[in-house]
């Protein structure tokens, strides 16, 4: 089976003018510019098989967006080679674009002062999408995101989870083969987040889409993806299972337990990261664990007790915290 996504030392470079503050160097700056380069992204390589939902992780200005940008057709780059569904992305031909959409969260495709509806006819005759095949998809998407109340409503008078409904809906109207989303929950409630992931897992179900997630919040992307690929300053950190990574950047335990005292002094057995009445939450190395959890059923009236892996928000910062 052909991979969905194929990246090879994949680069890009951007020449960014500095100088010295001031306004001698401002005028100098006018006749001499200087520039140094900067690698936004630097030799990553990874493959994503049809189907897959894969985390895309990084902090801010780590390459993420840049390298979507590329993916999906906008950006050339500097050197390097990949391939969607066997189209070279920023050669852009009509072929590759029909397979693929993106969706920014801090981005949006609809006509602001428009019907979101209006936009998706728009989107129809761009695609050229026959007339049955488009009616039949929106009443998928319109059951699926809950859109029938939105369509004919201005999106500007849609709320910022209204709103990201209806770009997503517009994104699929042309069933991409290959979505890449770019903080799609970005600004939405809790509430919203999890309808937003319950949607993207849902029409992956469907359609066997390949998704390209990228995310800062670790909810979605525990909740929707098995693998992680984690670049930082532009370079690959981590490819594989999401409970690899946690296995090997978190090096401790968290274990939760419910004593018959709200004044119980567990310092000495480990870190304690939370304490709330009765409950404590305590950190322990992994090679501790099992010692650690015997003393307290040993030694405390345990009401309950849970040994779990940090939070992923945890883990991640100390995958960055290791470089």
């Amino acid at each position: 089976m052909a991979p969905a996504i194929e990246v090879r030392e994949l680069t890009k470079s951007f020449k960014v003018p500095v100088r010295q503050s001031g306004l001698g160097a401002a005028v100098r700056s006018l006749f001499d510019r200087k520039f140094t380069l900067v690698d936004a992204v630097k030799d990553v390589s990874f493959t994503i098989n049809p189907g897959e939902i894969v985390g895309f992780l990084g902090p801010n200005g780590a390459g993420k967006t840049t390298t979507l940008k590329m993916l999906s057709g906008l950006l050339h780059p500097t050197s390097g080679t990949a391939t969607v569904n066997g189209h070279v992305p920023w050669q852009r031909d009509n072929a590759y674009l029909r397979t693929i959409n993106m969706v920014m969260g801090n981005r949006h495709q609809l006509s602001w002062d428009l019907p979101a509806g209006d936009t998706y006819r728009l989107h129809q005759a761009i695609y050229q999408i026959p007339d049955a095949e488009f009616k039949r998809t929106l009443e998928e998407l319109t059951d699926l995101l809950d859109l029938r109340d939105l369509l004919t409503k201005p999106v500007r008078t849609l709320s910022l989870g209204e709103r990201m409904k209806c770009e997503l809906g517009g994104a699929l109207l042309h069933r991409p083969e290959v979505m890449f989303l770019d903080e799609p929950t970005l600004g939405l409630d809790v509430t919203m987040q999890h309808r937003i992931r319950d949607f993207v897992q849902s029409y992956n179900l469907r359609h066997d889409s390949t998704i390209l997630l990228t995310s800062h919040y670790m909810a979605d992307i525990a909740a929707l993806c098995e693998r992680v690929v984690v670049i930082h300053r532009g370079q690959l950190l981590f490819d594989g299972p999401l409970a690899q990574l946690v296995g090997q950047f978190a090096p401790v335990k968290r274990l939760t337990v419910e004593l018959d005292t709200a004044d119980a002094d567990l310092g000495s057995l480990g870190t304690v990261v939370a304490h709330d009445g009765f409950t404590y939450q305590l950190e322990v190395t992994k090679d501790e664990t099992t010692e650690v959890t015997s003393h307290l059923l040993a030694n405390y009236n345990l009401s309950d007790i849970a040994v779990e892996d940090p939070p992923i928000e945890r883990v991640i910062e100390q995958v960055f915290a290791t470089e």
